[in-house]
């Protein structure tokens, strides 16, 4: 379930405006949404990796390394990686579109898997260049369909045996999706939320984009946009506020 940008777009003008303290326009709710949302979305990597070094509770929903899964796997998704040449180089481009239709931004690769012909699927062995290229000299290491191995370079996958050519699938991990606040405009100049799916087909673009982290997230997007307003509408006290409360969270986190 995701975060309605809605509920955080008002809230926030809520806080600002109790105390007079100033406006934060759509759009500029909308860029520093987008920088929020990246900024948690980076961390859980960062925090996964340190969460592996710690043994984990048994105790259901208080497993660190399984919550941080649940809110990645909503970026989770995979698709077939497309076949293109360049001179007699021959490689694989990363999937633009993903097995369930959407049009996503690539972030971070995961497995790589190859189907062979009785349907199975084989994962693919990751080297590093010198490694990919020292293994094919002799027969007994040499890359096979058995075993294949690719390299991953510049975004474009590098496949061995050369005789694989297609069914390459890929498992990654996307972008989330920019925030947008859409709104229409009132008789008397006021802004109304457009709660439609997002249309950018047409102009001006309609409808919103929720944010798309997991909903336990909240609160936590709802402070670092504070913190940001602050900078925006230039009040340190909004700013001074928010940064403690980003701060005790984050060592809330860790202990």
């Amino acid at each position: 379930m995701a975060i309605n940008v809605d509920t955080v777009y008002k809230t926030v003008l809520l806080i600002l405006n109790k105390e007079q303290r100033g406006y934060m326009t759509p759009q500029e709710f909308n860029s520093i949404g987008t920088q929020v949302q990246l900024e948690i979305f980076e961390k859980y990597f960062e925090d996964l990796n340190q969460d592996l070094r710690i043994p984990q509770t048994d105790i259901d929903y208080s497993d660190r390394v399984e919550n941080l899964d649940e809110k990645i796997a909503i970026f989770k998704t995979f698709g077939e990686a497309v076949p293109a040449t360049s001179g007699s180089l021959r490689y694989f481009n990363l999937p633009s579109q993903d097995a369930y239709g959407n049009f996503v931004l690539f972030y971070r690769l995961g497995s790589v898997v190859y189907t062979d012909v009785y349907g199975r699927q084989v994962e693919l062995d990751r080297l590093q260049r010198n490694e990919y290229y020292n293994i094919q000299t002799s027969a007994l290491t040499a890359s096979t369909k058995a075993f294949p191995t690719y390299l991953y370079e510049n975004q474009k996958i590098f496949v061995s045996p050369s005789t694989i050519i297609d069914s390459i699938g890929v498992n990654y991990i996307r972008k989330p999706l920019n925030v947008i606040w859409g709104f229409n405009v009132g008789g008397r100049g006021q802004y109304i939320y457009d709660a439609n799916v997002y249309n950018g087909a047409v102009s001006p673009p309609t409808g919103s984009i929720d944010f798309e982290l997991h909903v336990s997230e909240q609160t936590k997007v709802i402070t670092r946009v504070l913190l940001y307003a602050g900078v925006v509408i230039n009040d340190p006290q909004i700013i001074q506020i928010a940064a403690q409360q980003v701060q005790a969270e984050q060592i809330n986190s860790k202990s």
